[in-house]
C-alpha cells in the first residue's frame, strides 16, 4: 500500500490543486475536524466552510480555505474535494487576509447587482406607466374616474 495520498481540489471553474506525496489531511464537516491518513477508510462528507491543512512527506504546511463542498476518499489513497469556490494559501494568516479581502469583493458586486436590479426594475415601471397612461401633446388633462364622478352634472 502506499504511504501517501493523492489530493485534488477543484472548484466549477478550475483546479485550485493536485498533487502526490501528501501525508496527512485535515478537515472539517458538520461533525467537526476530521484526519485522513494513507490508508483511510472509503468515505464521502459534506463539507461546510473550512480550511483545509496538508503536509507532504517534506513536513510543509500547506491551507486551502473552501466554501462548502464535498470531500470523499477513494481506495485509502485518492481524496477529492469539489467545492463552490476555495482560494490556496502557505500561511493562515495569508489565507485570512485574502479571504477577507475576497468576501469584500463579493459583497460589493452583490450590492452593485442590487443597486443596478433596482435601476432597471425603476425603469421597466416608468415604461409601463408611459405606455398605459400617455402624455398627451396638448389639450386638457384626462379626467380619471374619480374626479369624473366629483364633476358636477350637466
Amino acid at each position: 500500500m502506499s504511504r501517501a495520498l493523492h489530493l485534488s481540489i477543484a472548484t466549477p471553474a478550475a483546479v485550485l490543486f493536485d498533487g502526490d506525496a501528501i501525508a496527512a489531511l485535515r478537515a472539517e464537516d458538520e461533525s467537526g475536524s476530521f484526519g485522513i491518513l494513507p490508508g483511510h477508510a472509503a468515505f464521502l462528507t459534506v463539507l461546510r466552510p473550512t480550511v483545509l491543512r496538508w503536509h507532504g512527506s517534506d513536513g510543509v504546511m500547506h491551507f486551502c480555505a473552501v466554501e462548502e463542498g464535498v470531500l470523499q476518499v477513494i481506495d485509502g489513497r485518492r481524496v477529492t474535494v469539489a467545492c463552490r469556490d476555495g482560494l490556496l494559501g502557505e500561511s493562515l494568516e495569508a489565507l485570512e487576509a485574502e479571504v477577507h479581502a475576497a468576501r469584500a469583493r463579493q459583497l460589493d458586486a452583490q450590492r452593485r447587482a442590487r443597486a443596478e436590479q433596482t435601476r432597471l426594475h425603476a425603469q421597466a415601471v416608468r415604461q409601463l406607466l408611459r405606455y398605459l397612461r400617455p402624455v398627451p401633446a396638448s389639450g386638457p388633462r384626462p379626467v380619471g374616474p374619480a374626479e369624473a364622478a366629483a364633476l358636477p352634472a350637466e
